[in-house]
């Protein structure tokens, strides 16, 4: 029988961590606020109901308090078991399971786990035969290897974190000098972003301070991290050499990021603003984008963030970055559900937009969509329009401050893509499903010429 156990600390830390007073913790954790005062002050010991709620809202506090393996193992339990196929369980009993029967737990891990890997398998062959896409192009093969790699690298972002700890995010600069490079502006409107040629690192005078930094963090990330960043790419098993390329490009991007945006203070701070992206880009000194994409990589097992998805779409639909750490997976070909907010945001820069949707799956998100502008530095050529969206489960809704622009009792149904939603009814379908058969009636016209059976 396991012993109990009290945590009264370490909950009293974890409030003063979220800046939550006791009514609001409460609140959060769906408990009494004389309950949570017993549980604070060691008079009631932790519980399997409690253990959940912590689970869904302050993981890494769980594993603190429990062990990094039980609260994983609840964590993911608490996946599998949301999966609309299973009947649900009440959170308290997902608890229990987890604490006594681990065996058991494991074995429906791994079971969801299979499942959700054949599925992508299953969608990406329909992708590919309705798209008649035979080899992957090396951008394409680069993209899936971080999208299988859970967008997470550790060992790369660890030193990262090790890195800014020892010098700091400011230093930047001061990094770059001293591994013998120079910095210099390239006033050519017609230049790249950044040219490095050994000895100089020339960046374009228009760029915005944030992308300048970057650029900066990006070199010094390239030269500091070489070895770890070969090693990867050796272990990658990508063929292709121009794809090998991309990947040391794409990896010294990645602890760029995380040298800007340190694992643990990033992960705290996100917790504290709600993942509110403006506040979090001052404080870090990076852009909108920059931050979003960081948010989507806060994965390390035992200290993981909110498992959030993020894409990056252009003016034309096309998805030019995608990842998500949730169910959500993304079209690899084709367009996205038009019904999702992210197109209209492409057209209104500036301004965010947020939406509630549920997947044919069940499952609801709230997330977040920009529409941003990088200017050309010239009438003649076109600035670069596209959006960026980030979104999490609806059951993380409370941690996610654009949650509260929505109202979570009503949902806007959404699919992946036309060619894989099953949805019969909807009024923006462009093609078929490639899954299902069409009744096509000649006295009976809807918004499309045919039927979904």
């Amino acid at each position: 029988m396991k012993a109990r156990l009290y945590a009264g600390a370490q909950l009293r830390a974890l409030r003063a961590a979220a800046q939550l007073n006791q009514r609001a913790m409460a609140a959060r954790l769906g408990l009494s606020v004389s309950y949570l005062s017993q549980l604070e002050s060691d008079e009631r010991p932790l519980t399997a109901a409690v253990s959940a709620a912590l689970a869904q809202h302050f993981p890494a506090a769980l594993a603190d308090i429990e062990g990094a393996v039980p609260a994983r193992r609840l964590v993911a339990l608490r996946e599998a078991l949301a999966d609309p196929v299973v009947a649900p369980l009440p959170p308290e009993e997902i608890a229990q399971l987890a604490e006594e029967r681990p065996a058991l737990a494991d074995r429906l891990i791994a079971l969801h786990a299979a499942k959700r890997a054949a599925e992508e398998r299953v969608a990406l062959a329909e992708e590919a035969l309705t798209a008649g896409v035979g080899a992957r192009l090396p951008w394409e093969a680069v993209r899936d290897w971080f999208h299988e790699s859970g967008n997470y690298i550790d060992p790369l972002d660890r030193a990262a974190e090790g890195w800014a700890q020892a010098y700091g995010a400011a230093a930047i600069e001061d990094a770059l000098a001293a591994h013998g490079v120079t910095l210099a502006a390239e006033a050519q409107e017609d230049a790249p972003l950044a040219r490095f040629d050994g000895g100089v690192l020339r960046l374009n005078a228009a760029l915005p301070p944030e992308s300048r930094r970057f650029l900066i963090a990006h070199r010094v990330a390239a030269l500091a991290f070489a070895t770890p960043i070969a090693a990867i790419v050796a272990g990658s098993g990508l063929a292709q050499p121009e794809a090998r390329r991309l990947l040391a490009i794409g990896l010294a991007n990645y602890a760029a990021g995380a040298m800007l945006m340190p694992y643990h203070a990033f992960r705290e701070a996100a917790r504290a603003l709600r993942h509110d992206i403006d506040r979090l880009s001052r404080r870090f000194g990076t852009s909108f984008e920059q931050a979003c994409h960081r948010l989507s990589t806060l994965q390390r097992p035992g200290a993981a963030g909110i498992p959030f998805y993020f894409c990056r779409v252009d003016m034309a639909g096309n998805i030019t970055k995608r990842h998500s750490a949730t169910r959500l997976q993304f079209a690899r070909f084709g367009g996205a559900c038009p019904l999702w907010h992210v197109h209209e945001a492409v057209a209104i820069p500036d301004r965010i937009l947020v939406q509630h949707a549920e997947t044919p799956d069940g499952v609801r998100y709230v997330s977040m969509a920009k529409g941003l502008v990088k200017p050309s530095g010239r009438y003649a050529r076109a600035p670069r329009r596209y959006a960026v969206a980030l979104g999490c489960e609806a059951a993380h809704a409370a941690d996610f401050v654009y949650a509260d622009a929505v109202d979570l009792r009503a949902a806007t149904p959404i699919g992946i893509s036309c060619r894989l939603c099953p949805r019969s009814d909807c009024d923006q379908r462009a093609f078929p499903p490639t899954d299902r058969a069409i009744a096509v009636e000649a006295d009976v016209r809807g918004v499309v010429p045919y039927r979904v059976i």
